[in-house]
């Protein structure tokens, strides 16, 4: 599209997800006076079954298949995602464009305003994360950890009716809603390693659609972009998932940029750590890099024992 015509954002209709196309939309007309942008409301499979893990019911693509769908049929020009919600490899045709300026990455402890390593032994602490269960278990293992999924609204009524003591929730998405006053804690990478571009938007659009990109090429970051595809790269070598219990945090100072990363057992009885650090310049090859140290010590057997589980 031209400046005068519009644009079709395609978005999840969670409070979340609304917010970060509006935040986007918003970003694009302050960029380009005379463009107008829409959103298109899709409800995803991944929206609708909330009672199961995602790895049981198809995994992280059912939250992005709706919206790709919307854009193969040309209802929509771009989708705007929480870069931790993408599958490792995207679908034919699409491609992140571009990736935004982050939001604070770190997991966040909500609950009555006590710490993690001061809740009470035996306490029930949700979430629907792999990668939090064999962190916390390894940390905590006097604690109960509990299921929980569905926008944020939903897993707080859950905390609030009193199904759990505590929730793990990503901080971003906490403060993108107003509900950063909700925090008991912001749990530092060294205590919970976040989940592969934890707290980045990105921006997908198909393949070639030069004119979209175009529009969109402002509102890249060059630090995130770096830092996001060691993490990605990482985690593709592994084959990650919603069924992989891994995490990867990547931080970027000056030309070199240090990655951590893990991979766990659910029970928390098994957790393999690594970092690396290499140049800027070279983010996929650390990503590699990173992913094939923890296979060297093991993360194959532990991956393959998790998946054949989640089949079951």
């Amino acid at each position: 599209p031209t400046v005068n015509q519009t644009l079709r954002i395609a978005t999840r209709q969670s409070p979340l997800a609304l917010w970060q196309a509006e935040h986007v939309a918003g970003r694009l007309r302050a960029l380009h006076p005379g463009l107008a942008v829409e959103l298109v409301r899709i409800t995803t499979r991944g929206d609708q079954i909330i009672d199961r893990p995602l790895a049981k019911i198809g995994g992280k693509g059912l939250f992005i298949k709706g919206l790709e769908d919307a854009m193969a049929r040309g209802a929509a020009d771009l989708a705007v995602h929480s870069a931790k919600d993408l599958p490792a490899e995207m679908e034919p045709g699409f491609h992140l464009a571009v990736i935004c300026a982050p939001a604070d990455p770190r997991d966040a402890l909500v609950g009555d305003g006590t710490a993690l390593r001061a809740l009470r032994p035996g306490a029930r602490i949700g979430t629907s994360s792999l990668r939090r269960q064999c962190q916390l278990r390894a940390l905590r293992p006097d604690l109960q950890v509990g299921f929980v999924r569905g926008n944020l609204g939903t897993r707080l009524g859950r905390l609030d009716d009193g199904d759990f003591d505590a929730l793990v929730l990503a901080a971003a998405g906490l403060d993108r809603l107003d509900l950063a006053g909700r925090i008991s804690e912001r749990l530092a990478p060294e205590t919970l390693l976040p989940a592969v571009g934890q707290g980045v938007l990105g921006i997908e659009t198909r393949t070639g659609d030069t004119a979209v990109e175009a529009l969109l090429a402002p509102l890249a970051d060059a630090a995130t972009t770096t830092r996001l595809r060691a993490e990605r790269a990482f985690s593709a070598c592994l084959d990650g998932s919603c069924e992989t219990p891994l995490a990867v945090h990547a931080t970027l100072h000056d030309t070199r940029i240090h990655l951590a990363g893990l991979v766990g057992l659910p029970d928390g009885t098994r957790l393999l750590r690594a970092a690396l650090d290499g140049p800027a310049t070279e983010p996929e090859a650390l990503g590699t890099a990173l992913a094939q140290e923890l296979l060297a010590q093991g993360a194959g057997e532990i991956l393959n024992h998790v998946r054949s589980q989640s089949r079951d």
